[in-house]
């Protein structure tokens, strides 16, 4: 039954009518005219059940994720969001209003008004305006970093191993160094026991991992990797006045290392899965997390961490943590995971190739039957306007609405920079996490070198007198391989060589366990952590354990679901 506009509009305003606070994201669209009567809202209670902002280059994607960390936020609720064009800096700046601007929010029934919200500037390593973020690699895990590393999956269950004789012998992997000695260690005359007994690590295997490693050494990656290892409960605070506060990641250099920042942004979501405790249906989200670029993370990913992925998502609801993934179109995300996400605001399409319009398509049938000619609609829409359906508050899809989006109160576009410095330069993070810490670990232990000093005060890393060259680096790949293989390098000049094909042998019995690991600084002591009797009682167990580890199907037991290790709160 075709209903007249008049129905359209109430079966909307109804659809969209809930009991609870609600995320306000503009008013519905009929026939070509706003109602203002009809808003359409996202009940704040169903942010955990994830959603999807998707649409063309150009067509406002950034402006409405810009208006629901807003509200989010002014409901309390801290944020989590990646700045990829630098725009979002302008979440700490009041719009400076305008009558155009008036306009808009009057039409689709906004109670507007500038404000700025308590934003927290965060930089992978350091590399751009923002608190340094770090990572320990034993904590960031072999499935994530084989990722980063682009390896195989022999060469990832590879790494499996080694991460787990690092665990078994107190050799602590906090950046690229120590995991590099450890290998070094394992390929060398005084590991070549270790080497046997832990099995399923061939040397060709080494050798490509350590040239991956010199690899990301070049492009930077070592001041990600290190301490102070960023806590990822300092993504759940609220301002002094009871607003969430918006962690905002700056990626200036995405483009130089994209892989980095999407395998990153799985590191922090699989973290707050470990640590948080279960809450089941809250009224509003502990944290909602937007991840933006998603076709990055999925893009030309194994089988097992896509695996990972949707389970994190599908689990993580129940921690209170809302994800939405940021892309252009739905196919850039995998089915396993896009069925999982029940907040959809679609913006429009772009129709100019054959491709384009099976994405078209493809997307009309990911909604529910409406009253729109949504292929119609997803190609006329105009800049800030998105088909959008959510939720409801008894868990069903609210009637597909064209919807004209309200506006931020905030700046559309970037704060001056010198407001950013500020507000970075008056963190209470800074002084935790901007100096990098070199603790004694995994490389000074097997090589005897001392502990060199942190960074300077103000947290910058320190400065080689003589920085190595992209050239410096690919030489020094090409002679770890030759010293490893003892044959000449296959490694072609250039910074990115082929890796070659390696198999690894069957995997052998694992050596006899070394004693518990210590403590780390500042951290509780780890739940897994045995006393050397325990250790020997359970060998045969671990042994096994250990093996499971190193295939596809036993990654996920020994360090979790992308291979991450299991923190305690400080």
């Amino acid at each position: 039954m075709v209903r007249t506009p008049a129905e359209h509009v109430a079966a909307i305003r109804q659809g969209y009518s809930f009991d609870g606070v609600s995320i306000h994201l503009g008013a519905a669209l009929v026939d070509g005219q706003v109602h203002p009567e009809a808003a359409v809202r996202l009940p704040l209670s169903m942010m955990n059940r994830h959603g999807l902002i998707s649409g063309a280059t150009g067509t406002g994607k950034t402006i409405t994720l810009q208006v629901v960390a807003e509200q989010l936020s002014a409901h309390g609720v801290p944020v989590f969001l990646a700045d990829i064009k630098g725009d979002l800096t302008g979440l700490s700046t009041p719009s400076a209003g305008s009558t155009k601007l008036a306009e808009r929010t009057a039409s689709v029934g906004q109670d507007w008004k500038p404000s700025a919200y308590p934003v927290e500037y965060f930089s992978l390593g350091g590399d751009g305006a923002g608190v340094p973020v770090r990572a320990r690699i034993s904590d960031f895990g072999p499935l994530l970093l084989s990722r980063v590393m682009e390896l195989n999956e022999t060469q990832e269950s590879s790494l499996q191993l080694v991460f787990y004789y690092a665990d078994k012998n107190d050799l602590e992997l906090y950046n690229l160094a120590d995991l590099r000695a450890v290998i070094q260690f394992l390929v060398s005359d005084d590991g070549k026991e270790a080497l046997e007994n832990l099995g399923g690590l061939s040397k060709a295997t080494a050798g490509v991992i350590l040239r991956e490693l010199v690899s990301l050494e070049a492009q930077g990656m070592d001041t990600f990797f290190g301490e102070n290892e960023f806590d990822t409960a300092e993504l759940l605070r609220t301002a002094g006045d009871g607003r969430g506060i918006v962690s905002c990641l700056e990626l200036s250099s995405l483009q130089q290392r994209p892989l980095l920042f999407s395998t990153f942004m799985m590191w922090l979501i699989a973290d707050l899965f470990a640590e948080l405790p279960e809450v089941g249906d809250a009224e509003q989200p502990k944290l909602v997390f937007f991840l933006d670029e998603a076709h990055l993370l999925f893009r030309d990913a194994s089988k097992a961490f896509l695996q990972s992925i949707a389970s994190t998502v599908r689990l993580i609801r129940s921690k209170g943590v809302g994800i939405f993934f940021v892309t252009q179109t739905p196919r850039d995300v995998p089915a396993d995971v896009l069925g999982q996400l029940a907040n959809r605001v679609q913006h429009a399409l772009r129709a100019f190739t054959p491709e384009d319009a099976k994405a078209l398509k493809s997307t009309v049938s990911t909604f529910p039957v409406s009253d729109y000619d949504l292929e119609e609609v997803l190609t006329s829409a105009g800049i800030g306007e998105a088909v959008v359906t959510v939720m409801n508050e008894k868990g069903a899809p609210t009637p597909v609405a064209w919807t004209r989006l309200c506006s931020p109160g905030s700046t559309m576009g970037p704060s001056p920079a010198a407001t950013v410095q500020a507000i970075v330069d008056g963190s209470s993070l800074l002084p935790v996490y901007g100096p990098m810490v070199d603790s004694r670990s995994a490389f000074e232990k097997l090589t005897g070198a001392p502990v060199p000093a942190s960074t300077t005060a103000d947290g910058s890393p320190p400065q080689s007198t003589t920085p190595p060259t992209p050239a410096d680096m690919d030489a020094e790949a090409r002679r770890i391989e030759e010293t490893i293989l003892g044959r000449p390098s296959t490694r072609p000049a250039g910074p990115t060589p082929p890796a070659p094909d390696s198999q690894a042998p069957a995997p052998a019995p694992l050596p006899d366990e070394a004693p518990p690991r210590q403590s780390r600084p500042g951290k509780t002591p780890s739940s897994r952590t045995e006393s050397p009797q325990q250790g020997s009682a359970n060998n045969d167990d671990l042994k096994d354990f250990a093996l499971q580890t190193a295939s596809a199907l036993g990654r996920e037991l020994m360090r979790g679901l992308f291979g991450t290790r299991r923190r305690r709160r400080r």
